[in-house]
């Protein structure tokens, strides 16, 4: 029976001694972490669903407005990411443009607005439609552009190019590197 208590003994004295040791190399609890400030930047701030943002100029006028399903902004860079934006432009004359896409970004302290997959812009009053695979806005100077190849089509016309650049103020768009295209000659009635 000795022998037992001495057991118990020298293996409750051993882990007193082993926890002792434990919080002398280690202390528990909470420790201070240092906050990253480059991952905290790409925290969002903002989860919004059927969510719509616009977007106006020094003067008050409407630059540009942006539907989404699902809105996603980050405040630290100023960044809003876009599910399945649908975008109306407006330009000096106050004509809406319309663009799609999969995806958008834009940038709402320079409202630079790039649009991922899929994407198309309409121009209504000219009845012409462009579509790429990535499609750039500036929403200050008015000028969308793309280095994707593009397709655009004003029915019966369509022409294929690797680069397009459209200013909205001035209703011009402009094909560039290997532009290729269809015009039907005018049929007479």
């Amino acid at each position: 029976m000795l022998k037992h208590l001495k057991t118990r003994l020298g293996l409750t004295g051993l882990f007193i001694a082993l926890g002792v040791l434990l919080v002398w190399l280690g202390p528990g609890g909470s420790q201070k972490i240092a906050i990253d400030p480059e991952a905290q930047a790409q925290e969002p701030g903002h989860v919004l669903q059927d969510a719509e943002i616009t977007l106006f100029g020094d003067n008050g006028n409407v630059l540009q407005s942006l539907k989404t399903p699902r809105l996603i902004h980050t405040p630290q860079s100023g960044e809003t990411w876009s599910e399945s934006p649908q975008a109306t432009l407006y330009d000096s004359d106050e004509r809406q443009w319309l663009a799609s896409a999969d995806v958008g970004t834009l940038n709402t302290n320079t409202q630079a607005l790039v649009m991922s997959g899929s994407a198309r812009l309409i121009a209504p009053d000219e009845g012409w439609q462009l579509d790429t695979e990535e499609l750039h806005y500036d929403g200050l100077t008015q000028h969308a552009w793309s280095e994707a190849p593009v397709l655009l089509q004003q029915p019966p016309q369509q022409m294929n190019a690797s680069h397009m650049d459209a200013w909205l103020n001035d209703s011009q768009v402009r094909l560039s590197d290997g532009v290729r295209g269809t015009h039907p000659p005018a049929t007479q009635r």
